[in-house]
C-alpha cells in the first residue's frame, strides 16, 4: 500500500499572523509536520529528521546533498521566498527533486524596508535610537533624499521597486548598475546606467539588490569599501555574503564610511562584530517579514505543494538558469 505524502515545514515563524497556509494544506488531507526545534536548522538537524517526507517547505536552511542523501521519499522542495543559494539545485537535479520558488512575493516588503533604512542612515534614527537609551540628548544634522546621489547595484524585482519608490522623494542623482539593463525603467525614471566603480566612488549611499552566486560573493570587501566616499552609507538586504563582514566591521571601527545598514548575514543567526558598531544599523533577515507579504509568500509556497501532489503542473518551479548559475561555480 502507497505511503500518504508527508510534508516537512522547516521555515520557521510559518502561518503564525494567518493560519490560510496551513488550512490550505489540510483542507488537501496532507499530512505535515512543522519544525520542531522553532528555529532555522542547522544541516546535520535537518538531515535526522528528512527522512520520512514527500515534500519539504523551506527557509534558508541549508539542504546540500547530505541532507537529500537522507531524503529517499523526497520530490519536492517549495521554497518560501526567493534566494537559492542555500539549495543544492545540481544535487536535486541528479535526483529528480523539483525545485520552486515565490520570487515576486517578497519584493513590495524588502524595497520598503530598504527606503526605510535609506533614510534611518541619512537622519542618524539608528544613532539617536542607541544615545536616547544611554539618556543622552543629542539632535544629529542630516541628509535629505532628494540632496544625494544613491547607488543602486540590481535593478531587478526589488531594486527596480526601490528606484521607483525614490522617484516619490524628488529627484535625486540615482547611479543604476545591472548585468542587465532593463532600459523601459529609464523611460520611467531620471537614472545613469554606470559601472559599479562609479558607484563606489560618487554615491552617498549605495544599495544592494544581488542574488548569491559565484560572482556576488564578497563583492564589496575593503578594496570596494575604501573606494567609496568617506561618509557613504552602505545597504544590503540581498544575501548575506555579498559584503565581506569582517572587512566592514574594520572598515568601520577605523571611523571610514558614514554607516551601514545590513539584514542578511553569510551565517545566521548572527552575532559578529558589526553587533559592537552603533553606526552598523542591524536587522534579522526581516526583509519579506510584512504581514501581507510573507503570508503571500506561505501561501504561494502552499498551493505550490497541493499542485504538486495532485499531478498538476508547478507555477513557480525554478527556471534553467538558476541551475546554470550554480553550475558555474563548478
Amino acid at each position: 500500500m502507497k505511503k500518504a505524502s508527508k510534508v516537512l515545514i522547516t521555515t520557521v515563524p510559518f502561518a503564525e499572523r494567518n493560519r490560510l497556509p496551513l488550512e490550505i494544506i489540510d483542507d488537501a488531507g496532507i499530512e505535515y509536520c512543522i519544525n520542531p526545534l522553532c528555529r532555522k536548522l542547522k544541516e546535520d538537524e535537518l538531515a535526522e529528521m528528512i527522512s520520512d517526507f514527500d515534500v519539504v517547505i523551506a527557509g534558508t536552511e541549508l539542504i546540500t546533498e547530505k541532507v537529500m542523501n537522507r531524503a529517499s521519499r523526497l520530490k519536492l522542495i517549495s521554497r518560501v521566498g526567493i534566494g537559492l543559494d542555500s539549495i543544492d539545485l545540481l544535487a536535486a537535479e541528479r535526483r529528480g527533486i523539483k525545485v520552486s520558488y515565490t520570487p515576486d512575493a517578497p519584493a513590495p516588503a524588502v524595497a520598503e524596508l530598504t527606503i526605510g533604512l535609506i533614510l534611518s542612515l541619512l537622519r542618524s534614527v539608528h544613532l539617536a535610537n542607541v544615545e536616547m537609551h544611554r539618556g543622552e540628548w543629542h539632535r544629529f544634522f542630516g541628509r535629505r533624499i532628494p540632496e544625494v546621489t544613491i547607488g543602486i547595484i540590481g535593478a531587478g524585482r526589488i531594486g527596480g521597486r526601490v528606484l521607483r519608490h525614490l522617484s516619490d522623494f524628488g529627484s535625486p542623482r540615482i547611479l543604476v548598475n545591472d548585468i542587465h539593463p532593463d532600459h523601459h525603467l529609464s523611460d520611467e525614471l531620471t537614472l545613469e546606467w554606470v559601472g559599479k566603480e562609479e558607484i563606489y566612488r560618487e554615491a552617498d549611499v549605495i544599495t544592494l539588490h544581488l542574488p548569491m552566486t559565484v560572482h556576488t560573493k564578497n563583492l564589496i570587501r575593503r578594496e570596494q569599501l575604501m573606494q567609496m566616499k568617506s561618509d557613504a552609507l552602505l545597504i544590503n538586504t540581498s544575501r548575506g555574503g555579498i559584503i565581506n563582514e569582517h572587512d566592514l566591521a574594520e572598515v568601520l571601527k577605523s571611523g571610514y564610511l558614514g554607516g551601514a545598514a545590513i539584514d542578511v548575514f553569510e551565517h545566521e543567526p548572527y552575532g559578529g562584530e558589526l553587533t559592537g558598531i552603533d553606526t552598523c544599523l542591524l536587522t534579522s533577515h526581516m526583509g519579506s517579514m510584512s504581514i501581507d507579504c510573507r503570508t503571500r509568500m506561505e501561501i504561494e509556497a502552499t498551493e505550490e505543494v497541493v499542485r504538486f501532489l495532485a499531478g498538476q503542473a508547478l507555477i513557480g518551479e525554478v527556471p534553467a538558469e538558476e541551475y546554470e548559475v550554480q553550475r558555474q561555480r563548478l
